[in-house]
């Protein structure tokens, strides 16, 4: 239940749901971003053992915070986790929050429905220095670099179906905040700063944890980034195009089916990720470079692979012929036969009018 909030008039249904994910109680305490309507939250849980029979032998609180941008909410965590273990050891004393809400209080955008005529939350700027170095330093080893030694090659298979702008579901038991992380970092993959791309392709969104009370909303959701501790969404194929069960990339859709297969431009991407992951870690050891870091480095890296293949695309459908050879494909850091289904994919999603002429070889 919602104990408490300012302002009080706001629209807080299943918000009780978001901030406290299911399976917490297992675990002493996390941190949480979420999404209710246009805003984004940040809700930091702890757990208390008590002797007291009316609370079952343990006290769990979580105390969030909204905001229209999840880009600034890091600045509160450490706030937030002193404030909830005050509430846990004296519950019902509000003061702090209350002074920290009038210090900081700002006008929300309406939270109900998601109506055309309000501004979209922006979340992937086409500067990327905007989006990323609030978040980085929340995560004391760096989220990118626990993203790659987490998925290793499998991170392109997960930068295709972002580009694709699929619906990317990550499943992990609790503790939920570092998963959150991974929504974060898969988001970063599918980013593009050239001018006049996409007008017509869904917004991506990143909807962090979501549970069996987002299963309305996701219905309705035709692109988004999400990550659960609620093993029931397995079952739930309408609900996502992608899961991803710990390392295990899957995908229900035979169409994508390809692109779950790690091809040879595939590793020589990954090679060269980690070749300039190598060099920036020598700069940074003989003191030549103390200004880059691995976030700049991850970033920068796939968003210079997005925009050479969009920029690829776009000249070709300039073009008379308006014909995408292999040339084009390895041109663009692709694999003629083993990406030629994510190139008929990624034409068809961001209607691009282009002639695709790599055989598909017939299998025996």
């Amino acid at each position: 239940m919602v104990e408490w909030c300012l302002p009080q008039d706001i629209d807080l249904e299943g918000v009780e749901f978001k901030s406290m994910a299911s399976g917490s109680h297992k675990i002493q305490s996390d941190f949480i971003y979420f999404r209710k309507g246009l805003c984004f939250g940040l809700a930091c849980f702890a757990n208390m053992p008590v002797e007291s029979e009316l609370e079952r032998g343990a006290r769990m609180k979580s105390v969030g915070i909204l905001s229209p941008s999840y880009t600034l909410l890091y600045r509160y965590m450490h706030f937030l986790e002193n404030q909830v273990r005050h509430q846990l050891e004296m519950p019902g004393h509000y003061s702090h929050l209350e002074a920290f809400y009038d210090d900081k209080k700002g006008v929300l955008p309406g939270s109900k429905g998601t109506s055309n005529s309000q501004q979209p939350v922006h979340w992937l700027p086409s500067i990327h220095r905007y989006m990323y170095p609030e978040m980085k330093i929340t995560h004391p080893a760096g989220c990118m670099s626990q993203f790659i030694k987490f998925f290793g090659e499998q991170i392109l298979v997960l930068w295709k179906f972002a580009l694709l702008r699929k619906r990317i579901l990550i499943f992990s038991p609790p503790p939920v905040g570092v998963v959150c992380y991974r929504v974060y970092c898969c988001c970063c993959l599918a980013n593009v700063s050239l001018p006049g791309l996409g007008g017509t392709v869904p917004e991506s969104k990143p909807f962090f944890y979501v549970n069996v009370a987002d299963i309305e909303m996701l219905e309705t959701e035709v692109s988004y980034v999400a990550c659960t501790t609620e093993k029931i969404f397995e079952e739930k194929r309408d609900l996502y195009d992608v899961y991803v069960d710990n390392q295990n990339v899957k995908t229900h859709h035979e169409h994508l089916q390809p692109l779950l297969k790690i091809n040879n431009a595939d590793k020589e991407k990954y090679r060269r990720l980690n070749d300039q992951r190598q060099m920036l870690m020598y700069s940074q050891e003989v003191g030549d470079d103390c200004n880059s870091c691995e976030e700049d480095l991850f970033i920068l890296f796939f968003m210079e692979q997005n925009n050479r293949i969009f920029q690829t695309l776009m000249e070709v459908s300039a073009s008379q012929d308006k014909t995408l050879t292999a040339d084009h494909a390895r041109g663009m850091g692709l694999d003629p036969q083993g990406d030629r289904s994510f190139l008929l994919d990624l034409l068809e999603v961001y209607g691009i009018d282009v002639m695709l002429v790599i055989d598909n070889p017939c299998c025996t």
